[in-house]
């Protein structure tokens, strides 16, 4: 690279980065690991580090833009789970890995089909702000090491994704490539709305978007996992299909004989939460009681839990509250991102679960540890700096600058999405959950669907496609090849045909 093509950083120079080269299978490719620099008024404001793998090709291949939630999450988990050319090894299950966890080449990398790159948010793995007022040897500004939370809010972080991608595209002359964008979680509300703002504020033409255990509407998410919820009526609905598939996965559906497909257990659940169930839900102590009664003990048989519980609970079974319930008889938790894997209970004589979710809080040293193998040792970063796979700073600090009056809910995804496809009539989408994952419940999304009023044109450009597994359903075995399967062919069918 020529000085020319470097990045205008203003006069801060951001750490050195890496290289390598490797191949995947019979294709070579380049290793990159960097940060870009952020700015706000013309100023240096935030380093944003990236991993990219370039293949190497006869003619132009799309790029692909990858970003996982929280908000205070890294890329690791996509880059090593999914999309990257390595991955950690899992067991087919998906069940935790022993330590210290394996790199193992991935079969199953988008690197087939698409270049990548991987971004980690401001505060997230090796990502800060920069402190204008603090001076390195040299006299030029340096990264401080705690950040403000300046861009811990809603819309900065979205323009800070945006010319992240476009300071990417610029240094790496890859404006002419068909651009992708993949989130996960919360970085699936954000490749939502970036389905809009990418085109409409920062001139990025896309080829697709591909949204992974979405949190479309985030004011839904908050009901179920406080158990505050008893005046509405929508997030509970959405819940009660993921958590039928798991009693009847662990045998404890009344309502359905053991064996019978998920798929159809869904429906089935499906059917009941939008009728029988939204009517109790709606119209509460005016249900005659037979009535009552009777939908109370349908949706225990539907939940695998005691009628008398469900009848306490007011027919509104929050999150945490299945997670112990379910199995509490054999003192075991399931997990909230995966229903379908359970761990012991280490209280189980006491009121409130304090235990760890079997599901996330195991993963974060499986994660932290093969990041820092791939990047420090694999590609050959070096900095002090400690990759932030979670940041609960940021979660805890997040704000909505968007907000306008005290009432207002953060603003939902699913109208820039809506409005981002009609915008271009070429872009695709592919929005895919895990059946078993209680954090961002897959029926929100098939809801949601049903009530865009898509026209037929756009209607087809939309995939929705469901695997087993939980939020990061890719450690299953067979879910990650379907999964990496249907992409291929998404891509190819988005990217235009000359």
């Amino acid at each position: 690279m020529t000085d020319e093509d470097k990045q205008p950083t203003g006069g801060h120079e951001p750490p050195v980065g890496a290289s390598t080269t490797g191949t995947w299978g019979e294709l070579g490719y380049t290793a990159t690991a960097k940060w870009l620099v952020l700015h706000k008024d013309d100023k240096p404001a935030a380093e944003v580090f990236t991993t990219s793998y370039v293949a190497e090709s006869d003619g132009p291949r799309p790029v692909t833009f990858v970003f996982n939630g929280g908000p205070g999450a890294a890329s690791a988990y996509l880059h090593l789970g999914l999309v990257g050319p390595q991955r950690v090894e899992f067991p087919p299950d998906g069940t935790m890995p022993a330590s210290p966890p394996r790199l193992v080449p991935n079969e199953e990398s988008w690197l087939a089909f698409t270049d990548l790159v991987f971004l980690d948010p401001v505060g997230t793995g090796f990502s800060r702000v920069i402190e204008p007022d603090g001076k390195g040897e040299d006299g030029k500004p340096r990264s401080k090491g705690v950040e403000s939370d300046e861009y811990y809010g809603v819309a900065r972080d979205l323009a800070a994704m945006g010319e992240a991608i476009g300071r990417w595209l610029s240094e790496n002359k890859r404006w002419g490539s068909p651009i992708f964008v993949a989130g996960e979680s919360y970085g699936g509300y954000r490749a939502g709305r970036l389905t809009r703002l990418l085109q409409e504020q920062s001139g990025i033409a896309l080829c697709g978007t591909i949204l992974i255990s979405p949190a479309l509407e985030p004011a839904y998410l908050a009901a179920t996992f406080e158990g505050t919820g008893d005046y509405d009526i929508v997030p509970w609905i959405d819940y009660v299909p993921t958590m039928a598939a798991a009693a009847a996965f662990h045998g404890r559906s009344r309502a359905f004989p053991a064996g019978t497909p998920v798929e159809e257990v869904q429906r089935g659940a499906e059917e009941f939460a939008t009728g029988d169930y939204t009517t109790f839900l709606a119209r509460g102590a005016a249900m005659p009681a037979d009535e009552r009664e009777r939908t109370l003990n349908r949706l225990a048989d539907l939940l695998g839990l005691d009628p008398e519980f469900v009848t306490r609970s007011e027919g509104r079974i929050g999150v945490f509250q299945f997670m112990r319930q379910l199995l509490r008889d054999e003192q075991k938790v399931v997990g909230a991102y995966d229903a379908a894997v359970t761990s012991s209970d280490p209280f189980p004589g006491r009121a409130n679960f304090h235990g760890a979710d079997p599901t996330l809080t195991g993963l974060g040293a499986v994660y932290t540890t093969a990041i820092n193998q791939q990047l420090r040792v694999n590609i050959g970063v070096r900095t002090d700096r400690e990759y932030r796979l979670l940041n609960s700073e940021i979660t805890l600090a997040w704000k909505d600058d968007e907000a306008f009056h005290y009432v207002q809910s953060t603003r939902g995804a699913a109208d820039d999405f809506r409005y981002g496809l009609a915008m271009n009539p070429h872009m695709r989408a592919f929005i895919t959950h895990g059946r078993y994952d209680l954090i961002t419940p897959y029926y929100t999304t098939d809801r949601l669907r049903n009530l865009m009023r898509l026209d037929p044109g756009m209607a087809d450009r939309l995939t929705v496609q469901h695997f087993d597994g939980g939020h990061m359903f890719y450690a299953w075995q067979e879910s990650r090849r379907a999964f990496t399967t249907a992409i291929a062919e998404f891509v190819a069918t988005a990217i235009p045909r000359n």
